[in-house]
């Protein structure tokens, strides 16, 4: 993803629910700035469905610059939730981090936010830290590891962040 795909990303939040908004990122708009100094840390992808519509946007990158420790966002359309589309997207987030030298892949949410908690410990074991109604969790990329599995469906293609003139992949 990148600058010129804001719009994408407009239409993708436009297929969220505020609430899901708010417990995905904090905030109910991501106002282009923010994505902005979002891109300049992190590589982030668009999933679309068969029809080129967004269905889900994953960031991850050295967000908190802790070393070894890519931050997670990620967030599905609502009316494509529970389909395993976010646990792809997380997967290929967890390698792609384990491939730039991470070890940790780390996420900040609401408590309340059980479908990120689920698809976390789906991935594998997690070390979460409460910060009030939050919490701070972390998965470990290492031997053995999700960044070390195959992905669930063989055939899933897995590519590099798109640039420039590029639209993404679809996970489907």
């Amino acid at each position: 993803m990148a600058a010129e795909d804001f719009p994408l990303v407009d239409a993708f939040h436009q297929s969220c629910s505020p609430a899901h908004l708010l417990r995905g990122w904090g905030r109910t708009h991501l106002p282009h700035r923010t994505l902005g100094q979002l891109l300049a840390h992190a590589d982030c992808w668009l999933g679309f469905g068969t029809g080129g519509e967004p269905l889900a946007l994953v960031c991850t990158g050295p967000v908190s610059r802790e070393a070894g420790v890519f931050d997670l966002g990620l967030q599905v359309a609502d009316a494509h939730q529970r389909r395993g589309i976010g646990t792809v997207l997380a997967r290929h987030a967890a390698q792609y981090a384990h491939a730039r030298g991470a070890h940790t892949l780390s996420t900040y949410t609401e408590a309340s936010n059980r479908p990120m908690l689920g698809l976390l410990w789906r991935l594998g074991p997690v070390r979460e830290t409460r910060h009030g109604s939050h919490l701070s969790v972390r998965l470990h990329l290492g031997v053995g590891s999700l960044a070390h599995r195959p992905s669930p469906h063989p055939k899933e293609p897995l590519h590099a962040p798109q640039r420039s003139g590029q639209k993404g992949f679809d996970p489907a």
